[in-house]
């Protein structure tokens, strides 16, 4: 149990991000600024210092910057090359990263809030360019490839999670279609992710142990994408 005291997340918080899908307007955010700044980002933070010193039980290495941009991704939305123009997204995200690269080139622990659901990821959701070439050789690698199924298939033990996440339908040029583990070809990140209804849990202190212990179940598909991201930077 982590040493940061983390009492659960306000009913402000969610109050803030139910009201924010109903009017997804800047003239309801800036009207409900208080609630971000005093509830939203003040549990966004207290849960990142939590959970962060959690997960580095699991490995020491794990990255937990309580900041915007960091660990807590920034709640306005890019709408430069989107068709939705919504200027705000209606959840929480958490992000607990590890490995050599910038934030999103690594693998990593993603907790995602909204008044409907929790949602919950582990793993690279996509791999960067200059890494893809790598996780291909490595699917196929006798050694790397099979303590890669040893990852999938412990890090799916629980048959609530999924495996995701494919993208493309044609195996790759240069790689076989019929290799053995072909399928994991098509994928343009590897990761396993859960989900489940809202519910006042959310609101308890035992939040932070309650998404440790699927985190914790999901962790050797991160270890082994890990690793990966290190022998790709030659380290």
């Amino acid at each position: 149990m982590s040493a940061h005291l983390f009492n659960g997340f306000s009913h402000e918080t969610v109050d803030f991000l139910t009201g924010l899908k109903t009017d997804n307007s800047r003239q309801y955010f800036e009207a409900n600024r208080s609630l971000y700044d005093n509830y939203f980002m003040r549990d966004a933070a207290g849960f990142v210092d939590a959970m962060g010193e959690t997960l580095r039980t699991l490995s020491a290495g794990i990255e937990a910057i309580p900041k915007r941009d960091k660990s807590i991704f920034r709640i306005h939305r890019d709408t430069r090359f989107s068709p939705d123009k919504r200027p705000f997204k209606t959840h929480m995200g958490l992000f607990f990263w590890e490995g050599p690269g910038k934030k999103m080139e690594n693998s990593g622990f993603y907790f995602h809030l909204e008044p409907e659901k929790l949602f919950l990821g582990v793993g690279m959701h996509t791999f960067p360019p200059d890494f893809m070439k790598t996780y291909r050789e490595a699917v196929v690698d006798d050694v790397l490839g099979k303590s890669m199924i040893e990852a999938v298939n412990q890090s799916t033990a629980n048959t609530k999670f999924e495996l995701g996440w494919k993208k493309y339908k044609k195996t790759p040029r240069g790689f076989d279609p019929d290799h053995p583990r072909a399928e994991y070809l098509l994928h343009g990140g590897l990761g396993v992710s859960y989900e489940e209804p809202f519910s006042d849990r959310i609101h308890s202190p035992d939040i932070v142990d309650y998404v440790f212990s699927f985190f914790q179940e999901m962790a050797p598909i991160h270890f082994w994408l890990r690793d990966l991201t290190f022998k790709h930077a030659g380290l």
